[in-house]
């Protein structure tokens, strides 16, 4: 009897010395969650023993348990290294064609392959979920293997520029005048966009605005408004930059073109904006094109301008461009959002082609806390390709380890719940961060000690009965 009590106790320190050395080999694995062995002991009883002088029968492992604690984070430079922190694990597939057939894992060491999926070290496909492009709100909640597209859709021309800008208060007008932008002399400030036809060709579109009042004259309400002239010009396919114009009918309300010959004789028609003594804008009074003596009574206004402001200009085409089989209808429409004249510098808080755009190319991948991944490419477009799933078991103790740092679910852990992160008790998604594993190796090394001296014990017990046989086969 004891014999075999102390082999089980021999068999539960190899155990134990088993189960801390592969924590200490898996020191470096990301994701790893250690492992602990418990240990239950053996009694056994029957109607004729007496309970009070029965002794135990030895030990037995009861379970290698998982300890899914969080480890520390590791940061990389590459944005396709994942991290879940807080509760949630990734979802790989074998097979990207089976994502129902998928494993659960805390490594979130990914990259591209050559047909540009996302996939871990062993080839497995990293799933998620499809996003409609026009929400960026999941599509649906069936995990896929995720995909991001090295290039991005045909070209397609600019149609809308949305500005934001403030205009600054103590601009005083310019030394020459009328404007010409050959002349520098005769704009006061200007910036530059790029745009594109129809079959992707860029242009460079330049905007000029003209002060027209010294914002320091006396002058009766509200003529002490300040007033810009705004001009835009696009450049052909020689490189040459010509006047893009304001298309005729169509500004709104109250608000008035502007515009005269220049030195050349060539005539460039552009826009009045006009602000109020608290620095919003109010449409334009009327005013008569390409005559600066003549100022007309001025009727009332209203005290905001309509916004957004809306003002199409000329067509490609009637600019004298070569659009070189492109759609010659292209029109643009500057919508201006919320512009101001504040007592601060020039700034242009936004200038944004909304529709075109040339072929892109991936350039750069970036994952946000809630797992959407976002493509940049080339030609300035950001595309929402996909958003990363996260799942969750009701017991995490209760799943199957495949190796790999892969776990299966089981039928003790619970099925597994689908999710975002950073939604309700999912963890947010950290890019460019791994989580290594939660081993602690202090502990682990005072642990191999423990079992160490446990089997020395254990084999003293086994020779100390070893000899008491030998004593009782030597009695003659």
């Amino acid at each position: 009897m004891s014999m075999n009590i102390a082999l089980s106790g021999l068999g539960a320190a190899q155990k134990d010395l088993n189960t801390t050395s592969n924590n200490i080999a898996n020191a470096n694995t990301f994701g790893f969650k250690e492992s602990r062995a418990e240990f239950g002991d053996v009694y056994s009883n029957s109607i004729f023993s007496n309970a009070k002088t029965t002794t135990g029968g030895g030990v037995q492992t009861s379970t290698v348990a998982q300890q899914f604690h969080e480890g520390s984070s590791i940061y990389t430079n590459n944005p396709l290294d994942l991290r879940v922190s807080g509760s949630g694990f990734f979802a790989v597939a074998e097979n990207k064609n089976e994502p129902s057939n998928n494993h659960i894992t805390r490594n979130g060491a990914f990259h591209l392959n050559n047909e540009n999926e996302l996939i871990n070290s062993e080839g497995k496909f990293l799933l998620g979920y499809p996003v409609n492009k026009d929400s960026n709100t999941v599509a649906s909640y069936e995990p896929k293997s995720m995909k991001i597209d090295d290039t991005f859709g045909q070209p397609t021309k600019s149609g809308t520029i949305k500005v934001s800008l403030n205009l600054p208060n103590k601009e005083t007008a310019p030394k020459n005048s009328p404007f010409d932008f050959k002349d520098p002399d005769s704009f006061s400030r200007s910036t530059s966009s790029t745009i594109y036809d129809s079959l992707g060709k860029p242009y460079k579109m330049t905007t000029y605005y003209v002060a027209k009042y010294n914002p320091d004259a006396v002058a009766p309400a509200p003529n002490n408004a300040n007033t810009w002239e705004v001009f835009q010009t696009v450049t052909n396919n020689n490189g040459e930059e010509v006047a893009l114009d304001v298309k005729a009918g169509s500004l709104p309300a109250g608000y008035t073109a502007t515009g005269k010959a220049n030195a050349a004789g060539e005539a460039h028609i552009g826009y009045i904006m006009k602000f109020d003594e608290n620095g919003q804008p109010f449409p334009g009074s009327p005013e008569i094109p390409g005559d600066d003596t003549v100022t007309p009574p001025i009727p009332t206004v209203p005290a905001v301008a309509p916004s957004p402001l809306k003002i199409e200009m000329e067509t490609f085409a009637d600019a004298k461009i070569d659009v070189g089989g492109a759609d010659p209808t292209q029109a643009l429409t500057m919508t201006y959002d919320d512009p101001t004249q504040y007592a601060s510098a020039f700034e242009i808080r936004k200038f944004q082609d909304v529709d075109g755009a040339t072929t892109g190319y991936l350039s750069k991948v970036d994952i946000d806390p809630e797992g959407n991944i976002l493509a940049s490419y080339s030609n300035g477009k950001d595309v929402v390709v996909g958003r990363v799933a996260l799942a969750r078991v009701s017991n995490e103790q209760g799943l199957a380890q495949l190796g790999g740092t892969l776990w299966n679910t089981t039928q003790e852990s619970g099925q597994a719940i689908w999710g975002d992160a950073s939604q309700g008790s999912f963890g947010a998604i950290k890019s460019g961060t791994l989580e290594q594993s939660n081993i602690d190796m202090t502990q682990e090394l005072v642990d191999l000690i423990t079992a160490q001296r446990n089997f020395q014990a254990s084999s003293r017990a086994l020779d100390v009965n070893n000899q008491l046989q030998q004593n009782i086969l030597q009695i003659r």
